[in-house]
């Protein structure tokens, strides 16, 4: 494990594995390098590339400082980038995949995109979005970590509540995700009001793969489709038998065979 000092003085902390071009992963809400979807999936585009996986700011061993802001995260990956030899790749989950894409519209010099399922909210998400922030911040400012993940698992991601229940009767599981809940804000200060930025997207001028799952909610396939269409040239593809809970063995050969494609075409 290495750390880099991001732009604010915060520590981030990376590890790197593989060889190849650089990319970096980008996680969404509540995961970090060793829970989540990366520790699956970093060895997977490791035999072509050079993969960076970070604790975003408030997770793992990365620092936090506070206040926190969008641009903030945003500098945590231009750190990452510049580590990586200048310019890279990036792969973002979730509200990763929304972070990954305004990184590149804010100008990073990022080689390639590819966004699974971006929680954006089609065609009501300014309604339901402005909701989000409020909620975890009252239960926050209450000490109410475990309310917070409650409340984005039932009413922001939709697990059945039977799900939930169990989750708090796998006392590891609970305490990681307890462990990081005073991040959910930040993961919505990421999606802004969770409608689809079309106009900060439409500058965004890397080759770019939006990508969904076939068995995913209809929300979240209404939005990917409004993000590639929002990004100039974007490539779209749905990925069948496939949730939010992606499984790595399928996006790996997906994503290295795009930002394959992409390399050679720059």
């Amino acid at each position: 494990m290495s750390r880099i000092t991001s732009s604010d003085g915060t520590a981030i902390a990376y590890e790197r594995l593989g060889a190849g071009p650089p990319l970096v992963l980008v996680d969404g809400a509540l995961c970090s390098r060793a829970f989540g979807p990366m520790p699956k999936l970093a060895p997977l585009l490791g035999g072509q590339f050079t993969v960076f996986m970070y604790d975003r700011r408030g997770r793992g061993e990365s620092g936090d400082t506070t206040p926190y802001a969008k641009d903030r995260e945003i500098e945590d990956l231009a750190a990452l980038i510049g580590v990586a030899g200048g310019a890279a790749a990036l792969v973002g989950l979730s509200s990763g995949a929304a972070l990954a894409l305004e990184a590149a519209a804010a100008g990073l010099p990022v080689t390639g995109i590819v966004a699974y399922e971006p929680p954006y909210i089609e065609p009501d998400g300014a309604t339901r979005g402005r909701e989000h922030p409020n909620r975890l911040d009252q239960l926050l400012a209450a000490g109410d970590r475990g309310g917070a993940v409650k409340y984005f698992m039932r009413a922001m991601v939709g697990v059945p509540a039977p799900f939930v229940i169990m989750m708090q009767l796998m006392p590891g599981l609970w305490r990681k995700l307890k462990a990081v809940g005073h991040t959910l804000p930040y993961d919505c200060a990421v999606m802004g009001d969770f409608t689809v930025p079309a106009q900060r997207l439409a500058g965004i001028k890397v080759p770019t793969l939006v990508v969904c799952g076939s068995k995913t909610d209809a929300r979240l396939k209404r939005a990917a489709g409004a993000v590639a269409g929002a990004i100039p040239g974007a490539h779209a593809r749905t990925l069948d038998g496939q949730t939010h809970n992606v499984g790595s063995a399928v996006l790996a050969p997906v994503a290295m065979e795009f930002l394959r494609s992409a390399g050679e075409a720059t």
